[in-house]
């Protein structure tokens, strides 16, 4: 019986892709339906906690995304938070599934999520650090490539701009440079770099610098990629931030 349920249920997921896809003219069909009952996304998401059917249904819901319409509805949406919460299941299959789903939202449609993050800034970046600073490695991991995937895109300028601004996030980055993982650590990098090459650092940013200069060149000068290609142009960046945090901790910026 458990077979039978788990084919049929496939079998649904392959009619649903499929009735997504079909045209009358130049619309989509299914799509103006769903659009008329956008509750079914609403119920596709809250599926994620039902372990049984939530793989199925996150396929479902990718398929959606592809649409921008639809993605439109889910980022805007209150369920859009409930992917914070899901992205850390004790379920491995599904936690993976939602975080594939959560990236989608966050890099399928990049006009789309530069409005939302600009509309929403602040509420998605405090519920984003929980993320990068959660104690499951692979959370840490996923969410900070996810990070610099969305932020260092070009249509997110203006994001990457006002995030640089605040230590708060500057300290995760540097908390992160220190994690026992050196995917991490190098992950880390790439957007911390950002912080320090700002030639417009705000007097907080270069007084954590300052203060933690010591620790910040020890750490740096111990970060490598290892072998590979990217070894020269790594080298290169991270010489020219030690000496830009250098600089910054002989400024007279601690004094009042």
């Amino acid at each position: 019986m458990g077979m039978f349920l788990t084919q049929t249920r496939k079998d649904l997921v392959h009619c649903w892709s499929i009735l997504l896809k079909q045209k009358v003219g130049s619309a989509y069909c299914c799509l103006q339906y769903i659009e008329n009952h956008l509750e079914l996304l609403d119920f596709l998401v809250v599926c994620y906690d039902s372990k049984e059917i939530a793989l199925n249904c996150g396929n479902m819901l990718r398929d959606c995304i592809k649409f921008p319409s639809l993605a439109k509805y889910i980022l805007e949406s209150a369920s859009f938070e409930l992917f914070f919460k899901f992205v850390e299941l004790p379920t491995f299959d599904v936690a993976s599934d939602a975080f594939s789903t959560f990236k989608d939202l966050l890099t399928k449609h990049d006009t789309m999520v530069s409005e939302y993050l600009t509309a929403h800034y602040d509420e998605f970046f405090n519920l984003y650090e929980n993320l990068l600073t959660s104690a499951n490695y692979v959370t840490r991991r996923q969410s900070l490539k996810l990070l610099s995937d969305f932020l260092l895109e070009p249509p997110n300028s203006h994001i990457m701009k006002r995030y640089i601004l605040e230590v708060r996030y500057l300290k995760v980055m540097m908390t992160l440079l220190k994690d026992s993982s050196k995917t991490i650590q190098m992950s880390a990098f790439h957007i911390f770099k950002v912080f320090v090459a700002n030639p417009n650092k705000p007097r907080e940013v270069k007084v954590i610098l300052a203060k933690n200069h010591e620790k910040l060149l020890e750490l740096l000068h111990n970060l490598s990629p290892g072998k590979g290609a990217e070894d020269e142009q790594f080298e290169e960046e991270k010489e020219l931030i030690i000496k830009e945090i250098e600089r910054v901790s002989r400024l007279p910026i601690l004094e009042s």
